[in-house]
């Protein structure tokens, strides 16, 4: 398939796509001229410096390669902390974002969540978008600055909310397949002619080979992608948990829809100045590379843990059942002003079926919490997974 046409790089753009392409073609001669797709997908989106995630460049945003819930409208954290609220006094109060983007999030929650939150702190390896998350906090959250605290690495335990927004797409996957003869195979990054191709080899890792035969369909030829990094990203934060809850928002299946005979070729796409990209070498550095979320591996994999699973639902059931209608209205009574309109626009782009609303999921934990899980009081999907 034929890559659309894109504007020409600044020379910015084409240092951070040089140093992020030498910096994996050195890797690549380290590891005797190949290394595995979810390695190089690691150092595409975080390589120090100049990995897609870790370079200076602002990716969310109409600016940016895509645009995401909190940037739309306020009215997404708002109605996301009528369901935070009643887990904090049950809990040390603290919530825990990861991969806080812009920090619209959080500054908006900041606001909804003044009177029972103890401390925000925010989980984020970039120090790009940490830096631009204490300008926007700064700027539209000032008063609640101080509760705000950084980390670059997980706290030893956790004692609150764990919230993360569109982060587990952005987790490095393996890429495999079955061939037409019925040979498992991985996916490898090697050189040729000086470009980056995509090799297979002979899947020889156990606990690959179990889980692509666990999910995978009897069709042949069949590709698609395995998620170790979400799965085990999920089981140290459920270890680490001591009391409180755990909820994802991203876009993703549970594993029938997956790998669905019909899904052939996986889900892994970029992202680049609001377009989609299917050649996972395109402009590297400038990319966002991500996959679709396995929500019945994430549910095992908390489940397995200790963690009680909460709920499984669309974002347009979710946010409906916590009322962001209501705050449509009381927010904006006004329904022929043009605040209302884009506010309603906005509105209808998380919740609508060809929108958000149905291919965005939220999933959630509890663990020691009793409260009234409004968020999944309609349309749970549990059984689904």
């Amino acid at each position: 398939m034929q890559d659309p046409i894109f504007p020409p790089l600044s020379h910015d753009e084409i240092a951070q796509n040089h140093a992020i392409v030498q910096h994996i073609k050195r890797e690549i001669a380290a590891h005797n001229g190949e290394i595995t797709f979810s390695h190089f997908m690691q150092l595409a989106l975080y390589a120090p410096q100049c990995g897609y995630y870790s370079g200076g460049a602002h990716k969310i945003g109409t600016a940016g390669d895509f645009i995401t819930a909190p940037t739309l409208t306020p009215l997404f954290a708002q109605t996301l902390a009528r369901q935070i609220a009643p887990l904090l006094p049950q809990t040390a109060g603290n919530v825990y974002e990861f991969g806080a983007g812009t920090g619209a999030l959080a500054a908006d929650l900041l606001h909804a969540l003044s009177g029972s939150l103890k401390n925000y702190y925010i989980i984020e390896l970039s120090e790009n978008l940490a830096q631009r998350q204490r300008e926007h906090i700064a700027q539209h959250a000032p008063q609640f600055a101080e509760k705000v605290i950084w980390l670059n690495t997980l706290p030893t335990h956790f004692d609150g909310v764990i919230l993360g927004n569109e982060v587990l797409d952005a987790m490095p996957i393996e890429k495999i397949r079955q061939n037409e003869k019925g040979e498992w195979e991985r996916a490898f990054v090697a050189m040729e002619n000086d470009d980056f191709i995509l090799k297979y080899k002979k899947l020889d890792d156990e606990n690959l080979f179990q889980a692509a035969t666990q999910y995978f369909p009897p069709t042949l030829p069949y590709t698609s992608e395995l998620h170790p990094t979400q799965h085990a990203f999920i089981k140290t934060l459920a270890e680490k948990l001591q009391r409180g809850a755990m909820i994802w928002l991203d876009y993703g299946f549970d594993s029938a829809q997956y790998y669905h005979p019909q899904r052939n070729e996986g889900t892994l796409i970029g992202h680049h100045k609001h377009r989609s990209v299917h050649n996972p070498f395109f402009r590297l550095g400038l990319t966002d590379l991500t996959a679709h979320v396995n929500f019945s591996d994430l549910a095992e994999a908390g489940v397995s843990s200790g963690l009680d699973l909460i709920g499984y639902t669309t974002q347009a059931h979710f946010l409906f059942n916590l009322g962001i209608l209501d705050n449509l209205a009381q927010q904006f009574p006004q329904t022929n002003s043009a605040d209302y309109v884009q506010a309603a626009h906005a509105v209808q782009l998380l919740t609508a079926q060809h929108e958000m609303g149905e291919l965005f999921k939220v999933i959630a934990f509890g663990k020691d919490v009793d409260v009234d899980w409004q968020g999944f009081a309609l349309g749970d999907m549990c059984h689904k997974l």
